[in-house]
C-alpha cells in the first residue's frame, strides 16, 4: 500500500552533522513509519524549520553545537506548541533526563537504543494530538495554567477577563477530557 504524502509524518532532526538523521531515516523505514525528514542545525534554521516544514515532532541530540536541546523545547513551545519533543542522545546523566522532562521533553531515546525511536515517536504524536483541537487562545491558557498562574493572573497576562479565562479553561479540559485543573496541569 503506497502512502500519500500528506500521511507522512513530518519529523525535524535537529542535530550538529547529518549522521543522526540518516540513522534516524533509516530506523524509521525499518520500522515501517512513513516519515519525511528534515534536518535543523542551530537555532535559526531550526525556527525556520519548524515554520515552514511544520513538524509533526522534533527529534534532538541535547547539544547541536551552539544551540542546546532546551532552548529548544522553548522555542518549539511557542513556535509549534502541538508538536512533540524527544530527546536523541548519546547519554545523559540523570539531573538532565530531569530538567528535559520538566522543559517538556515528551521521551529521551539513547542512541544505543535507537530500535525504541518509532513507538516513542508514535506515542508522544499521540499524547500531543488532542492539542490540535484547541484553538491558539486556548493553548496559551493552558500553557500558563501548566506553569502555575492563577486565573486572574491569567486574565491579566492575556488581557481578558476573569470569565472569559474562565471559558477558555473549561473548553479546553472539554477537548482534552480532564475534569480537573490538576489533570490538566499534568496533561
Amino acid at each position: 500500500m503506497q502512502s500519500s504524502p500528506s500521511s507522512f509524518l513530518r519529523v525535524l532532526v535537529l542535530q550538529n552533522g547529518n549522521s543522526d538523521a540518516s540513522l534516524i531515516s533509516e530506523q524509521l523505514d525499518r520500522s515501517g513509519l512513513a516519515a519525511v525528514v528534515e534536518c535543523a542545525s542551530g537555532e535559526s534554521s531550526f525556527i525556520t524549520a519548524l515554520q515552514e516544514f511544520g513538524p509533526d515532532v522534533v527529534v534532538a541530540d541535547h547539544s547541536a553545537g551552539d544551540f542546546r536541546a532546551l532552548a529548544a523545547i522553548d522555542i518549539l513551545r511557542e513556535v509549534r506548541p502541538t508538536a512533540p519533543f524527544i530527546l536523541f542522545a548519546e547519554s545523559v546523566n540523570g539531573a538532565q533526563a530531569v530538567a528535559f522532562v520538566r522543559a517538556g521533553a515528551e521521551d529521551l531515546v539513547l542512541k544505543a537504543n535507537i530500535a525504541r525511536l518509532p513507538a516513542a515517536i508514535r506515542n508522544a504524536v499521540s499524547v500531543r494530538r488532542p492539542l490540535e483541537k484547541l484553538t491558539r487562545r486556548q493553548i496559551e491558557v493552558l500553557r500558563l495554567v501548566a506553569k502555575g498562574h492563577r486565573t486572574r493572573e491569567i486574565a491579566k497576562e492575556l488581557k481578558l477577563s476573569v470569565k472569559t479565562v474562565e471559558s477558555h479553561r473549561g473548553e479546553l479540559m472539554k477537548r482534552l477530557g480532564v475534569r480537573d485543573v490538576v489533570s490538566l496541569v499534568h496533561y
